[in-house]
C-alpha cells in the first residue's frame, strides 16, 4: 500500500538523498546505565544518560539521515541532531525476568500523540520475539503490536517494529544450538510482522545468521553453523518472507563485525533498506566517558566514533531505497 502523506513525510525525513535509511540509534537506557557504572566503578546517574546522549547526538548525527532516541533521556539530545529525523522509543527498557515471555510494556507518560508532539518523525518499537515460543503468549505480543499499528495509523506517522529474538528454552542466543535455529527465527518473524494487520511501516530486523559461526567469515571463531553459501543464502530466504522494507540492526556487535555483516547482505542480493546503527558507532567510548569524562568522549566521538559511523555508510552501498518496495522510482513518485 502507499503511504500515507504523514507515513510518507516521516519516511522522508529519516531518509538520506538515496531513499536510504541510514540512522544512528542511541535510545538505550537500563543497559547503557549498567556499562558506564561499570566502566566507572560506582552507579551512573540519569544526568550521565542526559549527557552521554547529547554527545553522541550532536556528533555522529553530521553523518547520519537520522537518530532513534527515547523521551525519558533524550530530548535534551534531540534538539542537537543538526537536522537529522527523529525516531523515538515508545516501549519500556528491557523486559520483566520475573514472568515468562519477555512480555512487553509502553512507557506509562506517554502516546503516539506525544511522542508526535514532542518532535519524532517515527515511532519505533522493540518487542522480543520468536515464533517457537508459547502460543498464548504470542498472541498477546500480536495483539500489542496490532494497537500500536493502529494508534499510527490514526496518527499518521510511521511504524519501525524491532523483533529481536530470544531462546525460549533459556539457554541463551550465543549457543551453536540458538545459531542453527536463528535463521527461521529471523525469517518466520519477518514473514508474521510483514502483514498489514499489524500496520507496520519499516521492519527493523536482525540480519538471519550469527557471524561468529559462519565458516569463512573474519568473525568466525571456529565452531560452525552455517557455511558462507549457505549463510548468503538465509539473507536471501529472509528477504524473500516480506514485501515490507526492512533495515538491519547492529545488535550489539562490534563495528568491524557490523561492517562485515552488511557487506555479507550486499554479496547476497539482499535488497535491504538501510540501517539503525547503535553500539557498533558508540560503544568502545563507554570507558572513556565513565572514567576521562566527557569532552574526552567528544573527541573520541569526532575521531573513533565518527570514523565507525563512515565505515556503516560505505557500506550501505549495497543498500536500496526503501520506496523501491513500493514499485517507484522516487520518493517523489509517492507524492
Amino acid at each position: 500500500m502507499k503511504p500515507t502523506p504523514g507515513k510518507l513525510a516521516g519516511l522522508k525525513a529519516v531518509s538520506d538523498t538515496r531513499g536510504v535509511i541510514a540512522a544512528a540509534a542511541m535510545d538505550q537506557r537500563g543497559s547503557l546505565q549498567k556499562s558506564i557504572g561499570a566502566a566507572r566503578g560506582t552507579d551512573a546517574s540519569a544526568d550521565d544518560l542526559i549527557i552521554f546522549k547529547e554527545l553522541v547526538t550532536r556528533v555522529l548525527t553530521r553523518y547520519a539521515s537520522a537518530i532513534l532516541l527515547d523521551p525519558e533521556y533524550g530530548l535534551p539530545a534531540s534538539r542537537q541532531r543538526n537536522d537529522a529525523g527523529l525516531l523515538l522509543a515508545y516501549e519500556k527498557t528491557g523486559y520483566d525476568a520475573t514472568t515468562p515471555g519477555r512480555l512487553p510494556d509502553l512507557l506509562d507518560l506517554w502516546s503516539v500523540r506525544r511522542l508526535k508532539e514532542a518532535g519524532a518523525d517515527c515511532v519505533k518499537i522493540l518487542l522480543y520475539y520468536t515464533p517457537y515460543e508459547d502460543p498464548t503468549i504470542n498472541e498477546h505480543k500480536h495483539a500489542w503490536i496490532e494497537r500500536i499499528g493502529d494508534e499510527c495509523r490514526y496518527h499518521d506517522i510511521p511504524f519501525f517494529m524491532e523483533p529481536v529474538g530470544y531462546d525460549e528454552g533459556g539457554k541463551g542466543e550465543k549457543t551453536l544450538e540458538y545459531a542453527k535455529k536463528k535463521p527461521s527465527i529471523v525469517s518466520k518473524t519477518m514473514e508474521e510482522f510483514g502483514k498489514e494487520r499489524y500496520g507496520i511501516d519499516i521492519l527493523k530486523v536482525e540480519v538471519p545468521v550469527e557471524m561468529t559461526f559462519v565458516e569463512g567469515t573474519h568473525a568466525y571463531k571456529g565452531e560452525k553453523a552455517y557455511t558462507r553459501a549457505e549463510a548468503l543464502q538465509y539473507f536471501r530466504d529472509a528477504e524473500s518472507t516480506t514485501e515490507k522494507p526492512f533495515i538491519y540492526l547492529s545488535a550489539g556487535v562490534t563495528n568491524p563485525i557490523f561492517i562485515e555483516t552488511l557487506a555479507l547482505a550486499g554479496e547476497s542480493g539482499t535488497r535491504f533498506n538501510g540501517v539503525l546503527c547503535g553500539r557498533a558507532t558508540w560503544y568502545d567510548g563507554i570507558k572513556i566517558y565513565a572514567q576521562q569524562g566527557a569532552e574526552a568522549f567528544e573527541h573520541w566521538l569526532n575521531t573513533a566514533g565518527v570514523e565507525n559511523i563512515q565505515n556503516v555508510n560505505e557500506a550501505l552501498k549495497a543498500a536500496t531505497p526503501w520506496y523501491s518496495k513500493f514499485g517507484v522510482n522516487s520518493m517523489d513518485e509517492l507524492g
